[in-house]
């Protein structure tokens, strides 16, 4: 078993080309698998069937793994399967037609309209530093797009004339519009306090760190970190609070989802539809504290 295990290892490493990240999961996943089998004395895996997965998963289930965990399992146990499929070790595979577990989806946390003008308004326009994360913060909520996708702008991705900024995501590429106080923000950024951060040979990105580099979406997630605590909002709140918000904001104001599907860069509308569903439950949550005889 050991050096069938070792011989896997190698294929992975050699013919599959995977991530670092995958290429450790799956190796990590079948050695608890193969320890699980040891354990339950089954050294053959000739042996092993359907019900010994199904038998593995609730295993896990009781050991209180995740969802996500449990599902990342099945995968790497069927690519091991598969691997032993083709060298003739197995005669099927028992991982066949055997379905992940569903996540339950968590609705996103967004934030009320008051929340955002608290949020957006905690930095001092008065210095440098916050005209940047203003800049920031406004297109972050005007336009939804992602952190990635804001720290690598480019200054030829602007065009405040038309207002909008253009977006490229993988091989996709959006244009979407900039609202007028977003605007406002970016030209005090761009005509006072861009210069001062224009250090190094970054010269063509938008936003710049302390030190005139790049930007690094853990530093963007600590100015947002403490802006939110200097605003004494009760809520946890990353990056992509304000593209839900964004989205949300649309939707209860009359956005279609097909446009707000669009300048979100989602391949399917089925992933905008969450956005609808928020508006659904806070129009249910409206009407059950108001109505006389609800």
């Amino acid at each position: 078993m050991n050096q069938l295990f070792s011989n896997y290892i190698d294929y992975l490493t050699s013919e599959k080309q995977l991530s670092n990240n995958t290429l450790e999961s799956y190796i990590r996943d079948t050695k608890q698998y193969l320890a699980y089998l040891g354990n339950n004395e089954v050294d053959d895996l000739t042996y092993t069937n359907k019900t010994t997965i199904l038998t593995y998963l609730v295993h896990l289930q009781n050991k209180g793994r995740a969802v996500s965990t449990i599902s990342r399992s099945i995968a790497s146990i069927r690519c091991f399967y598969q691997y032993l499929l083709q060298n003739n070790v197995v005669v099927k595979d028992p991982t066949l037609n055997l379905e992940s577990p569903k996540a339950k989806k968590k609705l996103p946390s967004i934030l009320t309209l008051n929340e955002v003008d608290m949020l957006l308004n905690q930095p001092q326009k008065s210095t440098y530093k916050g005209m940047r994360d203003k800049a920031m913060l406004e297109l972050l909520y005007a336009t939804g797009i992602r952190v990635s996708e804001l720290i690598s702008l480019k200054l030829n991705d602007l065009n405040l004339d038309l207002g909008f900024v253009k977006c490229a995501s993988a091989s996709k590429e959006r244009v979407i519009p900039i609202g007028s106080v977003a605007l406002e923000a970016l030209v005090d950024y761009l005509n006072n306090a861009r210069t001062h951060f224009l250090k190094s040979e970054e010269k063509e990105l938008l936003f710049l760190n302390m030190q005139g580099g790049h930007l690094t979406r853990q530093g963007f997630w600590k100015i947002i970190k403490a802006y939110t605590k200097q605003s004494n909002i009760e809520k946890t709140i990353t990056p992509h609070t304000l593209r839900h918000s964004f989205a949300t904001h649309l939707v209860q104001n009359g956005a279609d989802l097909k446009s707000v599907q669009e300048m979100l860069g989602h391949s399917d509308i089925s992933t905008t539809q969450i956005y609808a569903n928020l508006t659904k439950n806070k129009i249910k949550d409206v009407y059950n504290k108001t109505h006389p005889r609800a």
